[in-house]
């Protein structure tokens, strides 16, 4: 089979570690980077380090509105596909890259596989949200993580077959998390932090930081935690401080770095004694980790994780994040995402299309 993979951000390059080394075994994949995430160290850092293959297409295409951004790359990717006459096309998850993908291949008859399939936030004012419930609309093959996102599925009654496989993130974190641990040595002595003693954050979602109002109330939320933060700085951050003149302020009040590689900020991660997030991949690899977290939204797509009592909703909201973190956490901690073998599930079943 001839599968094309279009990625484009910091966690797909993650989840194609997990699945195209295994799926160029036996099958030609081509990788197409959309370049979404543009800096090196949202991209080429996950291939150094993950082993992810280089991209053979990459189409350099950032910045702009959703839509100008999701156009530009649909016009680019139909052409591709042209081009190539893939058997599948491959996307992960809720991007911009992801629905760009989705759709060209859709409107071409090219069967679709939509990886990380039936996330709900119900929070249609998020564009990941829309991103999800177009792709698993059009998708021919959806592979969800858990039973729950297959039973949304089927509620929707999608036109696709489903398969439940696991997530692939986590056969990358149970590969790594030897090396993750010696990296967050290292990183701890660099910043002076004791392992335990200070939180891990990552701030980027666009209604936490595109206006100055709800910027310094995330800045708030952080600095009335009572340890050290670590914040590695996500791009669209970085400028936004810039924007509203609060870069001294979270100098002052927080540990600022720059974009970290996977291996670095696990490192981080399985070091830290909270995790206050907007990600969703982050909640989850909190969860794995088995950290504490605060997710900085009042909504989230993984939702297993809030269910087991590892993960709150506090939105931006400083008294509930302080009384989340003083809340003791379970004795329970189970395993809801699958035992480190979901990018094998992934293959077989990409493989079951050429029956």
């Amino acid at each position: 089979m001839r599968v094309v993979t279009v990625i484009g951000n910091r966690p797909q390059f993650v989840k194609a570690a997990a699945v195209s080394p295994l799926l160029r075994e036996r099958h030609e994949e081509v990788m197409v980077h959309t370049g979404q995430h543009h800096d090196d160290e949202l991209s080429q850092v996950f291939i150094d380090q993950l082993g992810a293959p280089q991209p053979e297409r990459e189409l350099h295409i950032h910045g702009g509105s959703n839509t100008h951004q999701t156009g530009l790359m649909l016009g680019a990717i139909g052409p591709l596909l042209d081009d190539l006459r893939p058997d599948a096309v491959l996307v992960y998850g809720d991007t911009n890259s992801t629905l760009a993908g989705g759709i060209a291949a859709a409107q071409k008859r090219i069967p679709l596989v939509h990886v990380e399939a039936g996330l709900r936030s119900f929070d249609r004012d998020m564009p990941e949200e829309l991103n999800r419930v177009l792709i698993d609309h059009a998708a021919d093959l959806l592979l969800p993580p858990t039973e729950a996102s297959a039973a949304q599925l089927r509620k929707e009654s999608v036109a696709g077959r489903i398969e439940v496989v696991g997530d692939v993130m986590i056969d990358v974190a149970h590969r790594t998390r030897a090396a993750s641990l010696a990296r967050g040595q290292d990183l701890l002595a660099e910043l002076s932090l004791t392992s335990g003693e200070f939180a891990v954050s990552t701030l980027h979602r666009a209604g936490n930081v595109d206006t100055r109002e709800q910027l310094s109330a995330a800045l708030d939320v952080l600095a009335s935690v009572g340890t050290p933060v670590v914040l590695p700085l996500h791009p669209r951050t970085a400028q936004r401080l810039e924007d509203f003149d609060l870069r001294d302020r979270a100098e002052r009040e927080l540990i600022l770095l720059r974009p970290l590689g996977y291996l670095d900020f696990s490192g981080l991660l399985l070091n830290a004694s909270a995790v206050l997030t907007d990600s969703g991949g982050v909640q989850k690899e909190a969860y794995v980790a088995g950290v504490r977290c605060v997710t900085l939204r009042d909504t989230t797509e993984w939702t297993e994780t809030v269910d087991a009592g590892w993960n709150t909703l506090a939105a931006l909201d400083a008294d509930a994040a302080r009384a989340a973190l003083e809340t003791p956490l379970p004795a329970e901690h189970p395993e809801l995402y699958g035992d480190g073998h979901a990018a094998e599930r992934v293959v077989a079943a990409v493989e079951s299309l050429a029956g």
